[in-house]
């Protein structure tokens, strides 16, 4: 059941107190990288808090394991590209319904602070740098947000750019990228007198894994364990641990950035934390997202405040928020998931190939279950079968009948 927030609106409809209810969404963050998910790597003291007080979706997709459509897919409970979104430099459409107008009718006041990635984009300027981090967002390309404090993109982890309702040019600001745009949330919510809905959306842990992760040192890389579908020795085993050495401190450096946000809100704000997609990390010789395997599709989703405390195996995606958020501001104790309309099974593709170094080359449509995966390629043709309940590391493609050449590895390796 959704926990009351402690305000009431006035109305004969209302009978029960409406919560204040808060999303954390960061980039690349991939479901296996957290203490709390057996991840021996990852030190997130405060995200494994907020699971042992909530839920723990165990088995969480995204739709789309891409930003752009992952984020449309999230706001409007509409998958790509039927939101409007197919292209990595799609706009969400000014008219598209989301969230934030579902909460609005529910008197929530509504915000949204940090990486937006759905307004128009310079094809042909630098993906990572000023140009994209200083590009304005115009009011009518907010999502329906009352107000909207972040940046379009442009990766950059430190010293981020911000614009909106009370900056209306852009505006450097020194730090941390999780620490400012936290800090500048808490701040802001702080003086919300609710019930109000607010999306805190991170870049980290995004790509440049190697820029300053707020002080934290990133671990020595030959200490980094490895998945055990990471093929090694050699060129990949070397890059991923490199790689995830800094990946690892910006997850550490963001969980207590998290942390502190949650520290200065009322205790029975509802929290929801999960990420927009996830990252191959060498796993079956691969890097990035777009790819329909666990380490792409496999999202974090901690859930406190809504539903039963503990570990939650049903087979949830990114596209359910909506649904399960505006059903507790509703006051309802239970939701259903889109995967109980189709016989357990979540939805995942890619409506596009995004055309940048190391990412899927094809676009692919699967249904991905607790036991099974299916994924078909252009035109449908059967391209990847797994069996996550006995191979959960996917080593065995069934349709092609040949094993992973990259299964054999040390036991001590992390699953």
């Amino acid at each position: 059941m959704c926990n009351p927030g402690g305000f009431t609106i006035p109305g004969p409809k209302r009978t029960h107190m409406l919560p204040n209810i808060l999303w954390i969404v960061t980039t690349q963050w991939r479901g296996q990288a957290l203490g709390c998910a057996g991840d021996v790597n990852a030190r997130t003291p405060a995200l494994d808090a907020l699971a042992r007080e909530g839920a723990m979706f165990t088995q969480a997709v995204t739709p789309h394991p891409f930003g752009p459509f992952a984020r449309a897919a999230m706001l409007t409970g509409v998958e790509s590209p039927a939101n409007g979104v197919r292209d990595y430099f799609d706009v969400l459409p000014p008219d598209a319904r989301t969230i934030a107008h579902d909460m609005a009718d529910r008197s929530y006041s509504t915000s949204f602070f940090g990486k937006w990635h759905l307004s128009e984009r310079d094809r042909e300027a630098p993906l990572t740098g000023d140009a994209h981090a200083r590009r304005v967002v115009p009011k009518a390309n907010q999502g329906g947000f009352a107000f909207w404090e972040g940046f379009e993109s442009g990766f950059l982890i430190n010293n981020p750019w911000l614009h909106g309702t009370r900056l209306a040019d852009p505006l450097q600001f020194e730090g941390y990228q999780s620490d400012v745009v936290c800090e500048r949330a808490g701040a802001f919510l702080s003086g919300v007198a609710g019930p109000w809905f607010s999306v805190v959306s991170l870049e980290a842990p995004h790509p440049p894994y190697a820029a300053p992760a707020a002080g934290i040192v990133p671990a020595d890389p030959s200490m980094v364990a490895l998945r055990m579908n990471v093929p090694e020795p050699g060129p990949v085993a070397e890059k991923a641990r490199l790689e995830l050495s800094g990946y690892y401190a910006h997850i550490e450096a963001t969980d207590r950035a998290i942390g502190r946000l949650l520290s200065g809100l009322p205790a029975d704000t509802v929290v929801v934390f999960t990420s927009v997609h996830g990252d191959m990390h060498g796993s079956h010789g691969l890097f990035r997202k777009g790819w329909p395997h666990e380490e792409s599709v496999r999202v974090p989703l901690i859930v406190r405040g809504m539903g039963r405390p503990g570990p939650d195996s049903r087979p949830v995606s990114l596209i359910d928020l909506p649904a399960m958020t505006t059903a507790c501001a509703d006051g309802k104790a239970t939701v259903a998931l889109r995967s109980e309309s189709t016989s357990g099974y979540a939805r995942i593709s890619m409506p596009s190939v995004v055309a940048l170094p190391g990412q899927c080359d094809r676009v692919w449509t699967g249904l991905r279950s607790i036991k099974r995966k299916f994924v078909s390629g252009p035109g449908g043709a059967h391209w990847l079968h797994f069996d996550l309940e006995n191979d959960p590391l996917e080593m065995r493609n069934l349709d092609a009948g040949t094993r992973n050449p990259f299964s054999s590895r040390p036991a001590s390796s992390p699953s």
